[in-house]
């Protein structure tokens, strides 16, 4: 499966964002998705996780009840709006898949991964 970013760019301290992850070459109600997002000098982190039936999430602390992760089965495409933006949620955003997959949140469980899109909130 191949996932492309998009959505990514500046918003201001408690602004808004809404980044998308296209799926292609394999149908996304099949796979686990997660968002991770890597800040410059730190390791890249999970923020959120749907599983494959779409039925359960995880978030991370620092993001619980600001971002929100949806999977459009018929777009093939997963979104994460993310509100009440902090300066420490600047860091690249990368979507990643695994097929059949629940709730892992480490970096080496998932194959398939995006290129990443920039997000960046300053004032």
């Amino acid at each position: 499966v191949q996932l492309v970013e998009s959505g990514g760019g500046s918003a201001q301290p408690g602004g808004s964002l809404r980044l998308a992850c296209a799926a292609s070459g394999r149908t996304l109600n099949t796979y686990a998705v997660g968002w991770f997002r890597q800040a410059p000098g730190k390791e890249r982190e999970c923020v959120v996780v749907i599983s494959w039936s779409g039925d359960s999430t995880y978030y991370a602390d620092s993001v619980k009840g600001r971002f929100t992760i949806s999977k459009d089965n018929a777009k093939n495409t997963v979104y994460l709006q993310m509100s009440s933006l902090k300066a420490e949620d600047t860091a690249v955003y990368y979507c990643a898949a695994r097929p059949l997959g629940g709730l892992r949140t480490a970096v080496r469980d998932y194959g398939y991964w995006g290129q990443g899109t920039q997000v960046t909130v300053s004032s």
